[in-house]
């Protein structure tokens, strides 16, 4: 008795999972039309190729940008009754030299967000390796991230991205800290000079009451003053000075 009730549910397994392999592919012809169509009729996608099974949409080819290989996938992913898709678009645009598109990036993103206040709180690190990108830090909000990526994205020479970059958690503890830390170096008479170049200021990165400092600055006096006002700054837990002597 037990192995024939077994078997039935055994073989009902078997019904339903045939069932929703056909429910999902009976759908393959039409999704191929609709990313054909939405393919050929993007300009910067004319070498892209597709192919769907069981409503996985494969993309093959090549684009001129890593934007345009997201742009495709994000088209794709809006249609009816695609479960996936696999992006296996190759970045075949202009060759950058590592250093020069590292140069580049590094200034961009320097001068990105020059202007908002959170600037001198957001620290990106970028290292470029074969065309690929790879950015390190930590940011107080999504968009100084977010926005980031975007320049990446968009940049000739650029092959991937691997985005390591964190985004703080959110705490009034922090932000005070950060605050505070801000005063303590730049109203230094030694250390003011760093504020007027909001591009390039020393960077204070403050996680749970830990503080990081991050940027280059002119000599060895003006590192060891900036370590000294961070820690007099009531409420770090610690403080730990990255900063470079250039």
């Amino acid at each position: 008795m037990r192995k024939r009730g077994f078997a039935f549910i055994m073989g009902l397994l078997v019904l339903l999972s045939l069932t929703a392999m056909a429910t999902t592919g009976r759908y393959d012809e039409q999704i191929q039309q609709a990313v054909s169509q939405k393919i050929h009729g993007t300009k910067h996608l004319q070498s892209v190729n597709s192919s769907v099974e069981d409503g996985i949409v494969t993309l093959t080819g090549s684009v001129n940008l890593y934007q345009d290989k997201l742009d495709a996938a994000n088209k794709i992913k809006k249609f009816d009754n695609v479960t996936g898709v696999r992006n296996d678009i190759v970045v075949a645009g202009a060759t950058v030299s590592d250093d020069q598109l590292q140069k580049k990036l590094t200034k961009q993103i320097a001068y990105d967000r020059v202007g908002y206040y959170d600037n001198t709180f957001n620290y990106i690190a970028i290292n470029v390796k074969d065309g690929v990108v790879t950015l390190d830090g930590d940011t107080v909000y999504d968009v100084p991230k977010d926005s980031a990526l975007a320049i990446v994205a968009r940049t000739a020479g650029v092959k991937d991205v691997v985005n390591d970059v964190s985004v703080l958690p959110v705490s009034r503890f922090d932000d005070s800290i950060r605050t505070l830390t801000a005063r303590a170096i730049y109203r230094d008479s030694v250390l003011g000079r760093y504020a007027s170049d909001p591009a390039h200021p020393i960077r204070i990165v403050v996680d749970n009451g830990h503080v990081t400092l991050y940027g280059t600055v002119e000599n060895t006096m003006d590192k060891t003053i900036a370590g000294i006002r961070a820690n007099s700054v009531p409420g770090a837990f610690s403080v730990e000075n990255k900063l470079i002597v250039d």
